[in-house]
Parts: structure tokens; C-alpha cells; sequence
């Protein structure tokens, strides 16, 4: 078993997670999700992320705005929708039974 893989799935696993969570506080350019992600040690790339929020976006649990920039074309900021809001609750929930969990399997 290779750990680098279990690794990158456990990233894989919480990736929708913590974007959900970052565009629940301001809506966001994908470049400067790909940052933020960055910035919390969980590299991604756009390859990766674009069809991440096309599909949440599908769903309808983002949506998009077109806003004018000042450094060339248009600029796509995502949001959560309504949808999206109660969807990352629900995650929440789920993120705080599983880390309950782990950490009382891992002081046992």
C-alpha cells in the first residue's frame, strides 16, 4: 500500500469540503480558491478544481457571477447558493462525527 495515495484520497475526500467553506465566507475567483487552498497546505490545481465547481455548480449548490476586472476580461466569482448553504451544514454535521471518531479511536 502506498501512503502518498491513501493521502491524496483523504485530500480528495475533503476537497469539495473546505471550498464549500471558503465560499461560504466571500465568493471567490477560482485563482483565488486555488490560493487560499494553497495557503492551508492543500495544493490543487485548476485541472482539478474547474470540474469541482462545474459539477457543485450543477447541482446547484454554486452559482456564478460575471464581474469586470480591472487586469483584463471578466472575472467568474463563485458563491454558495441556498442550496449550497444547507448542503455545507450537512457536511458540517458529518465532518464533526467522523473527526469525534477518529480522535476517540486515537486516544483509546
Amino acid at each position: 500500500m502506498n501512503v502518498d495515495n491513501v493521502k491524496s484520497q483523504m485530500r480528495k475526500g475533503l476537497l469539495e469540503y473546505c471550498i464549500m467553506l471558503l465560499l461560504h465566507k466571500e465568493p471567490a475567483y477560482a485563482s483565488d480558491i486555488i490560493q487560499k487552498l494553497k495557503e492551508a497546505q492543500l495544493i490543487v490545481v485548476e485541472g482539478t478544481l474547474y470540474p469541482l465547481l462545474t459539477r457543485l455548480k450543477n447541482d446547484d449548490l454554486l452559482s456564478y457571477e460575471w464581474v469586470e476586472s480591472t487586469q483584463g476580461p471578466p472575472r467568474k466569482y463563485y458563491k454558495l447558493t441556498d442550496k449550497g448553504e444547507v448542503f455545507l451544514r450537512e457536511l458540517e454535521l458529518s465532518w464533526k462525527e467522523l473527526n469525534d471518531t477518529v480522535n476517540h479511536i486515537a486516544n483509546r
